[in-house]
């Protein structure tokens, strides 16, 4: 798989014979191409043709975010995979069952929320239940009657925010949430999941890259110009298990505390240099961590199951086998 890189400093990254260097503060620091998959520029990083070539024909991509931590976009070497068949079912999947692919990740997120407030609810938070019981009941219902995108949108949409109204039974009074808001973050708790939601938008691309799957053409979330729409349907099942549990392990363990790791400015929060290092890591621990995959047999990182997702979405495409997102109930 190669493993992905982070650079956080300011610099120029070049190539050097075959390999890439990060020239920072007049030093050199020297990164092996054939273990890297992933660049993350989390800062101003120069670059320039000669690299990106180097970069694409060796398939590396690379992720590129703002000063507000947010996703700019990716530099995303042409597709090794393509297939002219697997393009005209995506559509033909996109016109007649649209609906069916989009209730099944709203239907995912759902039970995969659902396990994580249980987690809480296991450990004394009984307040939880509430929201635990319209997962339950309430929320299929909504999804089974609804008959356009528009009405298994508000499913979706109601579900997070109640699930971020039950931050307040588990999480410190310092990372309540008043309402969600991304573009910038205005508090530290939106600072995180909008950082963390970003990081699992790139590895969906990531994962979706390995596949002959088209990024354009997606189910839940509306196809548009200027982003890969089908990532963002990917990527929604995992929030609850890899954005959210880094984040509640990291607050609730006090590894991330609002006085050492934010910026805090007139209209914005975002985490500090020490912030996103801490947040990184555990991240990228959470994506590697692994559990056993109960229809494979054997052990499978979360890494792997978000690319055993798109083999699931293309099984459904071109042989109609039933796409069920994963789950972190069944671990498939």
């Amino acid at each position: 798989m190669g493993s992905t890189r982070y650079i956080t400093s300011m610099g120029e990254l070049s190539r050097k014979d075959n390999s890439l260097c990060f020239r920072k503060e007049g030093k050199n620091v020297y990164i092996p191409i054939e273990n890297t998959r992933e660049i993350y520029c989390m800062n101003e990083v120069g670059i320039n043709t000669k690299l990106l070539d180097f970069l694409s024909q060796n398939h590396v991509i690379v992720h590129f975010f703002n000063y507000y931590q947010g996703y700019s976009g990716t530099f995303y070497p042409k597709e090794h995979y393509c297939s002219g068949r697997l393009l005209v079912k995506q559509v033909e999947a996109f016109d007649k069952k649209r609906i069916i692919v989009a209730k099944a990740i709203v239907k995912g997120i759902g039970v995969n929320i659902y396990e994580v407030l249980y987690h809480y609810y296991k450990h004394d938070k009984k307040e939880v239940k509430e929201t635990l019981d319209w997962i339950k009941i309430n929320l299929n219902n909504q999804i089974e009657q609804a008959d356009n995108i528009k009405q298994v949108l508000g499913a979706e949409g109601d579900l997070w925010q109640r699930f971020y109204s039950t931050f307040q039974y588990y999480l410190p009074q310092e990372f309540l949430m008043n309402k969600r808001v991304k573009r910038p973050p205005d508090n530290p708790i939106n600072a995180l999941i909008s950082f963390g939601n970003s990081l699992l938008y790139t590895k969906t691309i990531a994962a979706i890259y390995q596949t002959h799957l088209d990024q354009r053409i997606s189910f839940l979330h509306e196809p548009s110009e200027g982003r890969f729409s089908l990532s963002l349907d990917l990527c929604e099942v995992f929030k609850p298990i890899i954005v959210f549990r880094t984040i509640f392990d990291l607050v609730n363990n006090r590894r991330i505390q609002v006085e050492k790791h934010f910026d805090k400015k007139v209209n914005y929060c975002l985490l500090n240099e020490e912030g996103r290092k801490i947040f990184i890591e555990a991240f990228e621990e959470r994506m590697e961590s692994i559990f056993l995959h109960s229809k494979l047999k054997r052990k499978v990182s979360y890494r792997t199951a978000m690319k055993l997702d798109c083999y699931k979405l293309i099984k459904y495409i071109l042989e109609d086998q039933e796409f069920i997102p994963y789950s972190i109930k069944e671990g498939v």
